[in-house]
């Protein structure tokens, strides 16, 4: 039998940015938002602008833990970067900056502004981009820097903002847009320190700030001491659509909205009488009718007496934002697919408790070999017909798609769980859902459960129970009888105890079995098979791995496997195969992982075999698939391992190009006595010889399963009858044949 583990992605620099627009959720926008309204209240303040850059960097760096934020601008007469602001950076890590001339091996800085673009380095111990910087790194244990550009308004590198961490990753979608709107606010901040330093050197302050802001992205108001229009810039005009020669002379109440009381003014005139400034979300109107969602600041400008000169108001436009948001969250909350509410939403609402609540989920029946036999388009034009007949049933609950072929129904009064189970099942057995000229008759696995805590996690228990059942059964839970024992958790806390331990102290180690060539009669490759070591005792997969993936440190042991079976191949010639997973596939990581643990001991890759479970490869997504093509193509050879315990896909394997495939045990095992299993693995042989694919017998156990085996020709066996797993490869010719 087969073993397998997982590992952590090592981190790769993103090309692309990501789908940062899909990605970024509500809290993080407002986040955003609320960096935006603090640079945008210390501007309207009056701070330094080392202050508002010191303090934008304190915010950023908060939002992403173990990390750093630093400014450095770039010297246009000496060509070098030089630190302006880093709150949390030592003195000498500061001056070890300073003086950076941006180029190739720059770091992530010097490259934002030679390129003029977005770095984001995960790992500064290796990449050629901190080549010049490289002991700075380790001094200062500057794992990852992600650098973005700071632009004039010509669009011309004048810094770089950069987030350091402590740890190797990459950056989230919302780490990327904060980045970029630090960037733009500190571009802004740069910009208006540029233009009151000329302000202050021609003596000319308000009529050059006037003239600073008429190039701002924000609206500008300035009133008389009356509180009449004088002056708005450019972005007033296109915000507002209201012309200059319309307003001025105006009240700024020529915007007003009416949805602000009376109440709401006075208020604001208080407060700026006592305190000099006013801020906060005003609901004003365009020159067309439509609402203008503002963030506005007031400012009082006394002159040399004291006396009132001047309001200045500031104003951002925050309608574009909060429709974005509000886009953000219809996308985040509903299946593109179906239109209906998805995971997010649900569990949202099954937060919010309710004593009569139940949850419904529904398993379509079949629905992998529909998309299988009629195509990606035929089964998600499928699910959206689904999903129209079960809205059309108006059941006393809200609809969900959870997953591909997963539907639920959310109660949230008491209800009868049967008959509502009875009445979808009656409707799909009385009518066909037609797609594209086709007709299917359809049914679901049931499980439901009532409460008002721990629906989810209860619904998918049962739901799994439903399952096991067969097609079209239901199941509601019940406390007694579904949930686990005491000691079956118990059991699981000291395994999770045990492997984090193991982890920690390489007590987690490769032990090797041997595979026979039935035309050689030797052994002359091997699986690796990971074992854990506690107190002088050897535990078998069976016992860890179930608990490994629960607690998600699968891809750690996958790595663990992979060094340490490198390391000792190194000095044989031994073939030796590794079981690789769908988690190691999802992070995208093990084409480069491999070649540099090849590089590293030398192993030619074609030596390397790497196993897929049938699963991985029958239900392999869009995105396993070409990292599996590449491994082949860098010469890696590929296993479908267990073969025969799926649903077997004999067209995904001859996509992948797969070079051998491993009967599974349950074949084998009797195959010498079961007439079923040997016509099974007859017709699994025949298929593979004529697609030129070698065959692995596995669990060969006695003499007369080998004899069947060799008599079917299959190509290799692996099993106790001729190699039991050992901490080392070596070859056993005990059973070779003469």
């Amino acid at each position: 039998m087969s073993e397998r583990s997982e590992q952590q992605s090592p981190g790769v620099d993103p090309v692309n940015r990501p789908q940062a627009e899909l990605e970024i959720s509500v809290e993080e926008l407002d986040q955003l938002l609320a960096l935006q309204q603090e640079m945008f209240r210390l501007v309207a303040e009056n701070r330094h602008f080392i202050t508002i850059i010191d303090r934008a960097c304190e915010m950023a760096q908060a939002l992403l833990p173990n990390s750093l934020a630093s400014v450095m601008l770039l010297d246009r007469s000496s060509g070098e970067l030089n630190v302006i602001s880093a709150p949390s950076v030592p003195k000498e890590g500061v001056d070890a900056l300073c003086g950076l001339r941006p180029g190739p091996g720059g770091g992530s800085c010097g490259n934002a502004v030679y390129r003029n673009e977005p770095v984001f380095v995960t790992d500064t111990y290796t990449d050629e981009r901190w080549q010049d910087l490289r002991q700075l790194a380790y001094d200062f244990n500057l794992c990852a820097c992600w650098s973005m550009p700071i632009r004039d308004a010509e669009q011309r590198p004048i810094g770089s903002f950069a987030l350091s961490s402590f740890e190797h990753r990459q950056p989230s979608s919302f780490h990327i847009r904060l980045l970029e709107v630090g960037a733009s606010l500190i571009s802004l901040v740069l910009a208006r320190e540029e233009q009151a330093q000329a302000l202050q050197r021609n003596a000319k302050r308000l009529e050059l700030f006037a003239t600073a802001l008429s190039n701002s992205s924000e609206g500008v108001i300035i009133t008389d001491p009356g509180n009449r229009i004088l002056e708005v810039n450019a972005a007033f005009e296109a915000i507002t659509g209201y012309r200059a020669d319309q307003v001025i002379g105006q009240a700024p109440s020529i915007l007003a909205s009416g949805l602000h009381d009376r109440a709401f003014y006075d208020q604001m005139w208080r407060e700026l009488g006592i305190n000099g400034r006013w801020s906060g979300e005003v609901i004003n109107r365009r020159a067309d009718g439509s609402l203008l969602d503002q963030w506005l600041t007031v400012n009082t400008v006394r002159d040399d007496q004291g006396q009132i000169a001047n309001y200045v108001a500031v104003f951002t436009d925050l309608s574009e934002l909060k429709s974005e948001r509000e886009g953000r969250i219809r996308a985040l909350e509903h299946d593109p697919l179906s239109g209906l509410p998805n995971t997010a939403k649900l569990k949202l609402q099954l937060d919010a408790v309710a004593p009569d609540q139940a949850l419904l989920l529904l398993n379509l029946n079949n629905f992998s070999y529909i998309n299988t036999a009629y195509g990606v388009e035929v089964g998600d034009q499928l699910l959206q017909a689904v999903a129209q007949e079960l809205c059309g049933l108006a059941l006393p609950g809200e609809l969900f798609r959870i997953d591909a072929d997963q539907f639920a129904v959310h109660f949230t009064q008491e209800v009868d769980l049967e008959l509502q189970i009875l009445r979808i099942q009656q409707h799909f057995l009385s009518s066909t859902v037609n797609v594209d000229q086709l007709r299917f008759n359809l049914t679901f696995n049931f499980g439901g459960v009532s409460g008002s805590t721990d629906l989810m996690r209860r619904a998918l228990i049962a739901l799994k129970t439903a399952r096991s059942l067969g097609k079209n059964r239901f199941h509601l839970y019940n406390s007694e009888s579904d949930e686990p024992q005491p000691q079956r958790r118990l059991d699981f806390a000291h395994w999770n105890g045990w492997l984090h331990d193991a982890l920690r102290n390489k007590g987690v180690v490769p032990w090797y079995q041997g595979v026979r060539d039935n035309f050689s009669g030797r052994i002359d490759s091997f699986e690796v098979l990971a074992r854990l070591e506690r107190d002088g005792v050897i535990h078998s997969p069976a016992e860890f791995i179930p608990v490994a993936q629960l607690s998600g440190v699968l891809p750690v042991l996958t790595r663990e496997m992979i060094a340490a079976s490198f390391a000792r191949m190194a000095s044989t010639d031994f073939n030796f195969s590794l079981n690789i997973t769908s988690e190691d596939l999802d992070l995208g990581y093990l084409a480069d992982h491999l070649d540099e643990i090849a590089r590293v001991y030398g192993i030619k890759r074609s030596r390397v075999v790497l196993e897929i479970h049938e699963g991985v490869s029958s239900g392999a997504t869009r995105a396993h698939l070409p990292q599996l093509r590449e491994l082949k193509q860098r010469g890696y050879r590929l296993a479908i391992d267990d073969f025969g315990t799926e649903y077997s896909n004999f067209e995904r394997i001859l996509e992948l190009d797969v070079d051998y495939i491993k009967i599974d045990a349950r074949y084998i095992r009797h195959i010498d006595t079961d007439p079923r299993s040997y016509e099974i693995t007859r017709a699994i042989v025949f298929f593979a010889r004529n697609a030129g694919i070698k065959t692995v017998a596995e669990f060969v156990h006695s003499e007369a399963v080998q004899a069947v085996v060799e008599s079917l020709g299959i190509d290799y066996s692996q099993g106790y009858l001729f190699s039991e797993p050992a901490a080392h490869p070596e070859p056993n010719d005990r059973h070779k044949v003469q």
